[in-house]
């Protein structure tokens, strides 16, 4: 099995899902290999609610980390997971295309592989606000 895919398993055992008792975990490896964790924190506010991606996103950022290189989901489900279209926009202000490839958790050994383009075609982009 995938270090990054078990990484992300580990994180999803640390969510806060009242709520949903949906569990997510997210694996982020930088371009310099080291690995950021993040988990789903539920609010009863549902728009407050942060999601695994975006908090190992933020942990990567706080730690000085601005490349990418890969990153896997995984839901206690097993289910295939994908980050959501907000978590893509924000994973889409680091990593072009495909410079990030996105691992998804289909339980086992078993998983698919994206690019982030593959995700989110066309994203929205500083170039897109000019």
């Amino acid at each position: 099995m995938n270090d990054l895919i078990a990484a992300a398993r580990d994180a999803q055992d640390r969510a806060h899902v009242p709520y949903s008792e949906y569990r997510v975990g997210a694996a982020l490896e930088t371009a310099d290999g080291a690995v950021f964790t993040g988990c789903n924190l539920e609010n009863a506010n549902y728009s407050n609610s942060l999601h695994a991606e975006e908090v190992a996103v933020a942990e990567a950022v706080k730690n000085g980390h601005r490349e990418f290189s890969r990153l896997a989901v995984s839901s206690d489900r097993r289910d295939g997971v994908t980050p959501c279209g907000m978590c893509r926009q924000t994973l889409a202000e680091f990593c072009d295309d495909d410079d990030l490839a996105v691992i998804c958790d289909e339980g086992g050994d078993d998983v698919t592989e994206y690019t982030l383009g593959e995700l989110l075609p066309n994203t929205i982009s500083e170039e897109t606000l000019e």
